[in-house]
């Protein structure tokens, strides 16, 4: 009889340790899986991430264009520029030649 017990727990160990292993091998599943998904996320997030960079610097360069033509209005030249070409100004003795179209 105690032989037929020591099988017994013999077996019901082994049958114990299948289901742990089967338990432990599922999980490395499921961590494998999500692993990948959150590198493909990362993934995603980097190009935002970058686009968002570029983006960005286009309009650093935008402001600085616009930083330049304020500190353009604010000069003579311009004001002779606008003058001309939206009110037709001209010095004195300077002749304007118009196109008759």
């Amino acid at each position: 009889m105690a032989r037929k017990a020591a099988y017994r727990k013999k077996r019901q160990n082994r049958f114990g340790m299948f289901l742990v292993s089967i338990v432990v091998v599922m999980l490395l599943v499921v961590v494998a899986f999500n692993s990948i998904e959150l590198t493909a996320k990362k993934e995603a997030y980097q190009q935002k991430e970058n686009a968002l960079r570029e983006q960005i610097a286009a309009e650093e360069e935008r402001a600085e264009e616009i930083e330049e033509f304020e500190k353009y209005t604010h000069t003579k030249k311009y004001v002779e520029e606008v003058a001309r070409d939206k009110l037709g100004l001209v010095y004195d003795g300077e002749i304007l030649f118009k196109d008759e179209n």
